[in-house]
């Protein structure tokens, strides 16, 4: 019997269609022996939420470069936290001004990666952080 993989979904919510980078990160994580979910552009909170739900990710990882991170990324976790699922780790990236990031982890983020991350240390990041849901 192998050994459970950590799921990790992507998502890019709201109406940012600028992928590439999440693309790379769904690609990065897949490589690292992640399992991925990558749901595509324009995905709302609701729909993020719920298919982390039905596909029991452990980490949702949020992209978004249109600066509606402010709205969106608190509104994923706060809809896991009412769907009794607050065990799923949120973290996010994309276009993330730093005065923005006490917001969010306040929100209920659990980490934030900006352009000029490694991908090694967003890789690390889980590794160290993320825990399976029971």
């Amino acid at each position: 019997m192998s050994e459970r993989k950590i799921r990790i979904m992507v998502a890019k919510p709201g109406l940012d269609g600028h992928d590439r980078g999440a693309r790379i990160l769904a690609r990065c994580f897949r490589d690292a022996g992640f399992e991925v979910i990558y749901t595509g552009c324009h995905q709302t909170p609701e729909q993020i939420a719920a298919t982390a739900i039905q596909e029991d990710v452990d980490l949702v990882g949020l992209s978004c470069l249109s600066g509606a991170h402010r709205v969106l990324f608190p509104r994923v976790v706060q809809i896991l936290r009412e769907k009794n699922a607050s065990d799923i780790t949120v973290i996010g990236g994309g276009i993330i001004p730093d005065q923005d990031f006490q917001m969010l982890y306040d929100a209920g983020l659990k980490a934030i990666f900006t352009p000029g991350a490694s991908l090694d240390s967003i890789v690390d990041w889980v590794r160290t952080n993320v825990h399976f849901r029971d």
